[in-house]
């Protein structure tokens, strides 16, 4: 692991390393990671392995259990995918998008950190059992199938990955798992699916949950394997069946089978109480977030302002998915508030194509080219789902300030919370 900066006053700069240099060993053991330095570094008694000015270092050190080298190591490089599937979003991407979005992220560390679902083909036994012993726990699994041909077919992997072998061996050695599934119509539904269920229900409770979340297509799928969307009536058809599988697959303090939120928007449906999730936090996985939105909107309502000081007008831009919810039960809220006359424009999705209705899925050019032509009046509001993790750039590459500065308007993103807007107006 190469070192780039090394604090001040640390262990790191007692030792006399520098940036450049390299750590290799921990007690005799490679280190690959920050993961595996973490995991290592505790120990109170260590010999050091380290490339030091190119030369070979062996260091021995005794320290207290919670004292690090004080050193920053170069960003890990994120292992890939080794699939093609058929339904992959980054086939389906177009161009001009930021440069991490043409990358498929196969990486269990990824999946341990930041709860990114994986599907573990690339996995060997060795990562299995780092797994077990650092207890990299929980992990998010991608399933879509168990039938080994057909998986092989929508994976376009070309033998057996042992799937259900490495489920049982991580669950066996208590490392918790939750799992999804991509349904496609008439592909990997009906008894394909009902088998995948009994398949990872074997595995339950450690493989806590599986999540059905609907395909998601978009208009870029030249030369792709013809695939439909999930529309209204097969959302229905679906969510009709949830009883009868969770009666078939019962969970223990949570439900064993979850499904996305999006299946309740297209189907029309009203949304489970956040009760019906149990313990189970998905939220960033898109299962509940729209009842915790709702039910965060509620509570901060009670101390919304009953005035503002000057007459404020505000737009709300979202994704075509949730149009109806914002102006059910967002608008009418907000709109009692004096002074404040609140919009909402949905933003059609032209950069995927119009199939595509998330908001977090909107790009800085469709947002500008349509709300340029609109009345956005004094500033407007998103979901901070439009930007990265780092909340820096959309999709497209762009940042709020550029977005802001064409439309000649503050856009104001916040993590689901309209109290930050209001603190932002306030402070305007």
């Amino acid at each position: 692991m190469k070192i780039i900066r090394v604090n001040a006053d640390s262990l790191g700069e007692e030792i006399g390393l520098n940036p450049g240099d390299r750590l290799l060993k921990i007690n005799g053991k490679r280190v690959q990671d920050e993961i595996d330095y973490k995991f290592r570094i505790t120990d109170e008694i260590l010999t050091l392995d380290f490339e030091i000015n190119g030369h070979l270092e062996k260091i021995e050190v005794e320290k207290n259990y919670d004292v690090d080298l004080g050193v920053q190591f170069e960003e890990m490089k994120i292992r890939s995918c080794a699939n093609d599937c058929v339904f992959c979003f980054v086939d389906q991407n177009p161009k001009n998008m930021r440069q991490g979005m043409y990358f498929r992220d196969g990486d269990y560390r990824m999946s341990y950190l930041h709860g990114h679902y994986i599907t573990m083909t690339n996995m060997g036994k060795n990562d299995l059992d780092r797994i077990i012993e650092q207890r990299l726990t929980p992990l998010y699994i991608s399933v879509h199938v168990t039938e080994p041909i057909l998986r092989q077919e929508l994976f376009l992997y070309n033998r057996n990955d042992n799937l259900l072998e490495k489920l049982k061996y991580l669950t066996s050695n208590a490392i918790e798992l939750h799992t999804q599934i991509v349904l496609m119509p008439s592909i990997n539904d009906g008894d394909y699916l009902l088998k995948t269920l009994e398949d990872l229900f074997i595995f339950h409770p450690q493989l806590k949950t599986c999540t059905i979340v609907p395909v998601g297509l978009t208009e870029h799928r030249k030369g792709l394997m013809n695939l439909k969307n999930v529309d209204q009536s097969y959302a229905k058809l679906l969510l009709g069946q949830l009883t009868a599988m969770r009666l078939q697959f019962p969970g223990d303090k949570s439900p064993f089978i979850l499904f996305s939120d999006e299946w309740y928007i297209l189907a029309g449906k009203t949304f489970p109480p956040l009760s019906d999730y149990g313990d189970t936090d998905l939220i960033e996985n898109g299962v509940g977030q729209v009842q915790k939105f709702i039910s965060k909107f509620q509570k901060e309502s009670l101390h919304f302002p009953l005035k503002l000081q000057k007459i404020t007008n505000i737009t709300i831009a979202t994704g075509w998915l949730v149009k109806d919810l914002f102006q059910e039960k967002i608008l009418p809220i907000l709109n009692k508030i004096e002074n404040l006359c609140v919009n909402l424009i949905p933003i059609h999705n032209d950069f995927f194509g119009r199939s595509v209705t998330v908001t977090g899925l909107l790009t800085g050019e469709d947002i500008i080219s349509q709300l340029s032509v609109q009345s956005t009046g004094d500033a407007i509001w998103m979901s901070h789902r439009i930007l990265n993790d780092e909340g820096t750039r959309t999709l497209d590459d762009m940042t709020l300030d550029e977005i802001s500065q064409k439309l000649g308007c503050p856009v104001i993103v916040s993590e689901d919370s309209f109290i930050d807007l209001f603190q932002e107006l306030s402070n305007a």
